[in-house]
């Protein structure tokens, strides 16, 4: 991912995190039996956005620690106890878990595992061993909304979520809030891919919600439905319009096709809990992680820098300041 280096902030964060590293002489005690573990979301592991961000910090956590991680790819919601009590059983004592639907089966199983440190990403529990992990979505949606509706001719934006939850409703309040910033008269579709999980995972129905928005006008659509994104990138770039990808930077997957993607910082989420549980600094709570904290963006590099002009990257680092500085607020 290459970001702009005035977008210092997100540098900043993974220095801090680095900063964490040091040689296993000098870690504390309860370190020395550490054993990380990573149960993604349901969907495929490298899905080039939710997953692929999570796989991609326990990654950088290996590489600057030299220790290993476990891993579980449930194949449904179900399979949540399961993956929990493999992962267990084979020593690990500090969990991150990936995915809001996880949070009712992880209120009734961390309680019963005192000693492990678990970490939720994308919903709040509250528990004596549990860190919550939270984004402010609609800060970045936000930033997205302006610089799609600068992008647009028709005046006419939309954005597909996977199904209608509050988490993805804070994607939709911010996305419309920012392009009706940036214009107006801003024009703002909302369409979901089903109404179930499985909605993350049905690039068919995405593309056809797509065509469908771009019959009533659309020329710019914020893809917010996990793997279910590819068909509604694939359906953009077939239909000559602009997209918008979302959790990972997923620019490349059609270059000149997709406008920007809304940065949700999965990957340091879980980077940043392995490496405070490794050197004894983990601590239950939540954690929410918006503009000013490095924990979303919006993705600029090779191929999406000439969709962007410079009135538009201009406009977009205002709302930025003005965000951070709370001279705007985004509601949820």
């Amino acid at each position: 991912m290459t970001l702009p280096d005035r977008r210092s902030v997100l540098a900043l964060g993974a220095a801090g995190l680095a900063c964490l590293a040091v040689s296993p002489s000098a870690l504390p005690a309860h370190a020395q039996g550490f054993t990380p573990g990573l149960v993604y979301a349901v969907g495929q592991k490298f899905d080039k956005s939710f997953n692929e961000g999570a796989l991609a910090g326990a990654e950088r956590f290996k590489a600057a620690s030299g220790v290993p991680y476990l891993e579980y790819l449930p194949a449904s919601t179900a399979q949540f106890a399961q993956a929990v009590t493999s992962l267990l059983r084979r020593g690990v004592t500090d969990l991150a878990t990936i995915g809001f639907y996880y949070a009712a089966p992880l209120a009734m199983l961390a309680p019963k595992h005192p000693a492990v440190r678990f970490t939720l990403v994308d919903a709040v529990v509250e528990a004596a061993n549990v860190q919550s992990v939270t984004f402010k979505e609609q800060e970045g949606s936000f930033l997205v909304g302006v610089l799609a509706a600068l992008a647009s001719q028709s005046g006419t934006v939309g954005f597909i979520g996977a199904l209608d939850i509050p988490l993805i409703r804070k994607f939709i309040a911010g996305f419309e809030q920012g392009a009706r910033h940036a214009r107006p008269d801003a024009t703002v579709l909302v369409n979901f891919v089903g109404t179930t999980p499985a909605a993350f995972n049905d690039p068919t129905t995405g593309a056809e919600v797509a065509k469908a928005q771009f019959q009533r006008g659309a020329d710019v659509v914020f893809a917010g439905a996990g793997v279910s994104n590819f068909g509604i990138f694939a359906a953009t770039n077939d239909a000559g319009r602009l997209a918008i990808g979302v959790d990972s930077n997923q620019n490349h997957l059609y270059p000149g096709r997709i406008l920007t993607s809304m940065l949700k910082r999965v990957d340091l989420a879980v980077e940043s809990a392995f490496q405070a549980g490794r050197v004894g600094r983990w601590t239950p709570g939540v954690r929410a992680l918006g503009l000013a904290e490095g924990g979303v963006d919006y993705a600029v590099d090779e191929n999406n820098r000439s969709l962007l002009t410079p009135a538009m990257l201009e406009a977009v680092e205002a709302a930025r300041r003005d965000i951070v500085a709370r001279r705007i607020t985004v509601t949820a």
